[in-house]
């Protein structure tokens, strides 16, 4: 730079000496307009030789420029975990769909000048295959493809195909690139969509959740476990994956060249869940769980049956429920555009009301409170400023405190209760009432115990001032079923990662309430609710021929908002049903909430029958390591 300045010093210097003629004037101009070109111009070439040596503009880089042009990376996704029931029958899985797009510019060039674009040529080929896969419409195929310009006058060079170019299958797909690759064609792209395929339709959708893209906009969104619900939810992390990365080269409109892809890092897939359902079972549930909603169109109703040695569930559902892969059932509102929905097996506690009273008695015996030949007055009995009441008023004369569970006397229970005196509250701790399961389940809620004063405490005895949920029943019940030992419920048996590594979920015991010799005992005594003709209330309905069964029915009042409902159909109908006694394999429980039945279709207990009853005897028949059995 110095030089050039000492260099039109001179040439300046030259000039003054110049006669100031006007030819001298303009000769002057002349001079300094020849040398100041020819000045800027090495200005202008020692500045991009520098600028080409050393690769920068300023602090930018023209290297990093180049590549925001010509090079372009995308995100390798990870393909979410499937979930299968016990037998590796998929109940959950990735299920991307498709949509076609062509490229029509004739700019479209790849590596080594392939052309990558729609040849005129080819037109008909095209909506011809598109036709014989899709069933798209030639016309419109030919129409799509045919040039035309957008409202600026620019060309649109990218074209889809309407609703028939888009949820195309993974089949669909690969049967239009064949015959596109036999005919040499060119110019007819796919993009990717991912997607979550639920094969069972409702099949204990709200123990399974479902997932959906976190971005409902966004072609390539990721897919999540949704609205806090079922194991799509709770074991998103493992699930979902980490997405890989990938480098490639790109054409002017940014668009990948085919062939230049420069994998940066692997996709790591998400981890396969295994459960404990059994699709037989399940499937057969989900069936008598529509036909009896129909015929007793209660508020809502739940139905679960457990593995008795294991706490593994097998089947699971409720009604109202909803199907993951349509979402019909799942009720929106207009203040609240998210789905409203409620998991009722583990979110929402009730009073269970007489399914509780094998507990009571259970207490009784263990704590050495209990005497089976022992008689009281059955139907009522003051307790301080309350009256406790049998389902029949007047009650059934004197009963032994055996007769009082199978007849399902509140006054026996309130009975016992008030010889155990602080004791019994001990044992609903120990039967896992109050507290959570910890299942992992969302949202799960732990329940409660009434205890504030002595008419509250004596009426958990008889399921009315308690509120628990259905898994805590269940995982209770176990108690009964392994020798006094308490299984905390399984719903999931194994994970296995992306390369094959297993991680067992271990059956666990979470304690230990009752002596083996107390549940012998209780499930002798429940065995009188199907056996005995004139004390059980279960008697000649939940029976089942040739299978000794132990049961336990349920009619609890319902209170909402503190008050109590005294409507016609305000109660909660269940059962609990544990078969053989000798050796139990199964313990099933319905509850079925302010059903509205006719005549035609008979008592409550006879409707929830047709589910426990008939899951049993299916269970009996199906050997469900295998998924094979009798009809």
């Amino acid at each position: 730079m110095d030089k050039i300045k000492l260099f039109l010093k001179n040439i300046n210097k030259k000039i003054q000496q110049n006669s100031l003629t006007p030819a001298g004037n303009r000769k002057k101009v002349g001079i300094i307009l020849f040398y100041a070109s020819i000045a800027i111009f090495m200005l202008f070439a020692v500045r991009l030789t520098y600028v080409i040596s050393v690769g920068k503009v300023g602090t930018g880089s023209l290297d990093a420029e180049r590549q925001k042009i010509y090079q372009g990376s995308s995100v390798i996704k990870a393909k979410r975990g499937t979930i299968y029931d016990r037998n590796g029958q998929p109940l959950a899985e990735d299920a991307a769909s498709y949509s076609l797009y062509a490229e029509l510019s004739k700019d479209y060039i790849g590596i080594n000048g392939v052309e990558l674009y729609v040849h005129d040529d080819d037109h008909e080929q095209i909506a011809d295959i598109l036709n014989k896969y899709t069933g798209m419409d030639k016309k419109l195929v030919l129409e799509q493809l045919t040039p035309k310009k957008n409202d600026s006058g620019k060309p649109i060079n990218t074209v889809e195909f309407g609703s028939k170019g888009k949820n195309l299958s993974l089949e669909t797909k690969t049967k239009i690139e064949e015959a596109l690759e036999k005919e040499k064609i060119t110019g007819i792209y796919f993009k990717e969509h991912p997607d979550r395929m639920y094969p069972n339709g409702n099949f204990a959708s709200y123990f399974i959740g479902y997932a959906q893209p976190e971005n409902t906009e966004a072609e390539d969104s990721k897919l999540s476990g949704k609205n806090g619900m079922g194991i799509e939810n709770a074991y998103d992390e493992v699930l979902r994956g980490t997405d890989g990365f990938k480098y490639f080269q790109k054409d002017s409109k940014g668009n990948e060249l085919p062939g230049s892809e420069v994998v940066e890092q692997e996709a790591l897939d998400g981890q396969d869940i295994y459960t404990t359902f059994d699709s037989n079972l399940q499937v057969r549930l989900e069936d008598v769980m529509d036909s009896v909603f129909e015929k007793a169109h209660p508020e809502d109703m739940t139905a679960i049956l457990m593995e008795a040695k294991t706490g593994d569930i097998l089947a699971a559902s409720q009604r109202p429920s909803f199907d993951p892969q349509t979402k019909e059932g799942l009720v929106a509102k207009k203040e609240q555009p998210d789905p409203v929905w409620e998991n009722l097996l583990v979110q929402r506690p009730y009073e269970p009301g007489s399914t509780i009273k094998p507990f009571t008695v259970a207490a009784a015996i263990d704590s050495g409170n209990y005497d089976a030949n022992a008689t009281f007055n059955s139907g009522r009995m003051d307790l301080y400023d309350a009256t406790i009441s049998d389902w029949i008023p007047d009650g059934k004369g004197l009963l032994t405190y055996r007769q009082a569970l199978s007849w399902s006397s509140n006054v026996g229970m309130v009975l016992l209760e008030q010889k155990m005196g602080n004791t019994w509250l001990e044992y609903l701790q120990r039967f896992g009432f109050g507290h959570s399961t910890g299942s992992g389940l969302p949202l799960e809620a732990p329940g409660d115990i009434r205890d504030k004063n002595a008419v509250d405490t004596a009426m958990t005895a008889f399921g009315q001032a308690i509120s628990v949920t259905n898994l805590q029943m269940m995982q209770a019940y176990t108690a009964l079923t392994n020798e006094g030992k308490m299984l905390r419920p399984r719903y999931i048996k194994q994970i296995i990662d992306s390369e094959g590594n297993e991680k067992e979920i271990p059956v666990e015991v979470v304690g230990e309430p009752i002596k083996a010799s107390t549940a012998k005992t209780v499930l002798e005594y429940m065995q009188d609710t199907v056996t005995d003709e004139v004390y059980g209330t279960g008697y000649g309905i939940y029976n089942i021929e040739g299978v000794n069964v132990s049961a336990k029915t349920g009619t609890a009042q319902i209170f909402e908002n503190g008050q109590l409902l005294t409507g016609a159909n305000d109660y909660i109908y269940s059962v609990v049903q544990i078969a053989p006694t000798e050796d139990p394999e199964y313990i099933m429980y319905v509850t079925m909430k302010k059903p509205v039945i006719t005549g035609e279709y008979g008592s409550p207990s006879e409707l929830i029958s047709e589910i426990s009853n008939g899951m049993l005897k299916h269970a009996f028949k199906v050997d469900t390591t295998t998924n094979e059995g009798e009809e």
